[in-house]
C-alpha cells in the first residue's frame, strides 16, 4: 500500500450520515480501524448517532451488510472494514478481490459512495502497522468517506 495519501479536503461532516460494516474476524485489528475511523469522523463534526455500525463474522460477509445499508437509503456514504492476512495459501487475496468487486458493484448500482476499508496484508505485522500502528488507514478511510459524502451531496438531485 502506498504511503502517498492525498491531502484531506476540508469537510464539515455535521450534516452527514455514515453506515459502517465491520468484520469481527481479526477483531483487534478491525477494532483499531473502527476506533480511528470513528475518532476522525467526530473530529470533523459527525455526531456518534449519525454513524450506524453493523458487525459481521468476516470480511467476506461485509459486502452483504453494505448492501443492506445501501438498501435503507439513509446514509451519505458507506464504509467497509475488515482485515485479511496471508497464510499458507493465497486465500486472502481471493477473498480480497471478491470483496473489492462486490463493494464496487454495490456502490455503482446504489449510486452511493462505498469506501473499501478492507486491508489485505501478507503478514500480521503489515496488518498491525495499518490498523494499530504508524499507518493510520482508519483515519484515511474516514477522510475519504467525508469527501465522498460531500461530493454526493453536491451532485445529487
Amino acid at each position: 500500500m502506498s504511503l502517498d495519501a492525498p491531502a484531506p479536503a476540508p469537510v464539515d461532516g455535521s450534516l452527514f450520515s455514515f453506515g459502517v460494516a465491520a468484520a469481527r474476524f481479526n477483531q483487534e485489528l478491525v477494532d483499531g480501524l473502527l476506533g480511528s475511523l470513528r475518532s476522525t469522523l467526530q473530529q470533523h463534526g459527525v455526531q456518534e448517532a449519525r454513524v450506524e455500525i453493523i458487525r459481521v463474522p468476516g470480511s467476506h460477509e461485509v459486502p452483504y451488510a453494505i448492501q443492506l445499508l445501501a438498501d435503507r437509503g439513509k446514509h451519505d456514504c458507506l464504509i467497509a472494514l475488515g482485515v485479511l492476512i496471508g497464510g499458507d495459501t493465497n486465500h486472502h487475496e481471493m477473498v480480497g478481490n471478491s470483496v473489492s468487486h462486490a463493494l464496487h458493484h454495490v456502490s455503482l448500482t446504489a449510486s452511493l459512495p462505498v469506501i473499501n476499508g478492507v486491508i489485505v496484508a501478507n503478514t500480521r505485522a503489515q496488518a498491525e502497522a495499518r490498523c494499530l500502528g504508524a499507518i493510520n488507514r482508519g483515519a484515511e478511510f474516514a477522510l475519504a468517506a467525508l469527501e465522498m459524502a460531500a461530493l454526493k451531496r453536491k451532485h445529487s438531485r
